[in-house]
């Protein structure tokens, strides 16, 4: 049977002030429809599993926001973390738990805060996947197709000789520099490594017994915890001491079994206000306004948000983020949208964990 585990625990610090450690972006209407981050994705996966088939892995203090933005859930299928290990121990978790539910379970990871726009072409792919690693010991992840040289995602290095539209990854690449991202798409052999991820539990349980066994020790249970009223003391005793490292580099990175799937679906991680704004529509000065009280004179380029109540009114400027919130006004150019996670570091410092 196939399962869906959305992966939704971190803190979104690139979006702050509007992305907070109470209330982190995934849980946000980034997009001004209404709905939040995770409740878009929740909806796309109804497509492919029934809700009783949708897990969710996020901090243990996040668990009643879940519950909150996807009341259908049962508490079950909803994951804890007891601390933030990175994302190699949140999926082994995920792996372990539904294994226990059904060994010969076929799952999907994906990231809780990602836009994809063509969704029937995203269902479909995710279906082909899903019928590869049924019939396949193989660990397969969506290789974005790239559209311009970007230096912020890492790369997945393809056999261009895969077949029927599955190729054997060769190397994955770290964000490389211009010239080199460059190169990659003129290569027409790089795909953008998206975080969504294909497998069967035991391919993948096997591969963290081969290659992450610090972590395999330690959730590996023989008396069957997953799912009984024993799992969340031994989560809470075990869980602490995995490492902190990613399932790419954990595993990955390292396994022999790692094939791609090249995908055109509209997709962005969202992972900046600048990235938000060159999806969103605009006005014809380039600008996004979010919010119903803001004034935009010879302003161009330029993301405005607005959740204070208050009337907004700028001039003058040209590819800037002003984003308000009701305790934090933040204005910042877009040229430096890498410093905010910084600039939260010091505003914290200086004024308190209130404005985390």
């Amino acid at each position: 049977m196939n399962y869906v585990a959305i992966m939704a625990g971190g803190v979104g610090s690139r979006f702050w002030p509007a992305s907070r450690s109470s209330r982190p972006k995934q849980f946000l209407d980034i997009l001004g429809t209404g709905k939040s981050l995770i409740r878009h994705t929740y909806e796309r996966f109804l497509n492919l599993v029934p809700s009783e088939n949708i897990y969710v892995v996020t901090n243990e203090q996040y668990r009643g926001l879940v519950s909150e933005h996807l009341p259908e859930l049962q508490p079950h299928q909803i994951i804890g973390e007891p601390s933030r290990n990175n994302t190699a121990p949140s999926v082994a978790y995920a792996a372990y738990k539904i294994h226990a539910l059904d060994p010969g379970a076929n799952m999907v990871i994906a990231p809780s805060d990602h836009i994809i726009l063509k969704e029937v072409v995203f269902l479909k792919i995710m279906e082909k996947a899903l019928q590869f690693t049924a019939t396949h010991d193989a660990l397969c992840t969506l290789g974005i197709t790239p559209t311009r040289p970007d230096t912020g995602y890492g790369y997945i290095h393809f056999d261009r000789e895969g077949q029927n539209r599955v190729h054997k990854v060769l190397e994955f690449k770290e964000k490389p520099d211009e010239a080199t991202a460059r190169s990659y798409l003129a290569s027409g052999a790089y795909l953008w490594n998206a975080g969504i991820f294909i497998w069967r539990t035991g391919s993948i349980l096997e591969a963290y017994r081969k290659y992450a066994p610090g972590i395999a020790q330690l959730l590996e249970n023989d008396a069957k915890v997953y799912n009984t009223e024993a799992e969340k003391q031994f989560i809470s005793e075990n869980y602490p001491q995995t490492p902190n490292i990613s399932v790419d580099f954990a595993i990955l990175e390292k396994a022999g079994n790692v094939y791609t799937i090249p995908a055109d679906i509209g997709w962005s991680d969202l992972g900046t206000w600048a990235s938000l704004h060159e999806e969103l529509p605009k006005s014809n000065d380039g600008n996004v306004l979010q919010g119903d009280k803001i004034v935009a004179i010879d302003t161009h380029n330029t993301l405005l948000r607005s959740n204070s109540g208050r009337l907004v009114v700028v001039s003058g400027l040209e590819n800037y983020i002003v984003v308000d919130e009701k305790d934090v006004l933040l204005i910042w150019p877009k040229s430096r949208e890498q410093e905010i996670k910084a600039a939260r570091s010091t505003a914290i410092e200086r004024h308190g964990k209130g404005f985390s």
